[in-house]
């Protein structure tokens, strides 16, 4: 059991050097908590907030994978590489569809929201 808690706390100071160094991660959880926020305003039902949660997990997992991808070239070389710049888009790349999928996904569900009060 010792070993499952210490594993647990390493991956809560991952998620903590995430959102420590990473200027896009504290984006992303800022706006996972206007989303949350707006699901309390808009009584969102219970699949509506899970897929909020699974939408929310998605985006910030991309986020962290790419921290890793970075960290992981620049580990690997200090010198400007084209297949490292390659490396470090793709991972960009990814958050970039994560993200987007999670405005799709924010639209879906807070869309009709906005729009019976736009009315």
């Amino acid at each position: 059991m010792s070993a499952f808690l210490r594993s647990i706390h390493f991956a809560f100071q991952g998620i903590a050097y995430a959102l420590r160094t990473q200027r896009n991660a504290r984006v992303h959880a800022g706006v996972a908590c206007l989303v949350l926020a707006a699901g309390i305003y808009y009584r969102i039902t219970t699949v509506e907030w899970a897929i909020l949660a699974l939408t929310i997990g998605f985006v910030f997992s991309a986020e962290m994978i790419n921290t890793v991808a970075e960290l992981a070239v620049d580990l690997l070389t200090q010198h400007y590489h084209p297949m490292a710049k390659v490396a470090k888009d793709v991972g960009a790349g990814a958050v970039l569809v994560a993200a987007i999928a999670g405005v799709g996904v924010g639209m879906a569900i807070f869309g009709p929201h906005v729009w019976a009060i736009l009315r």
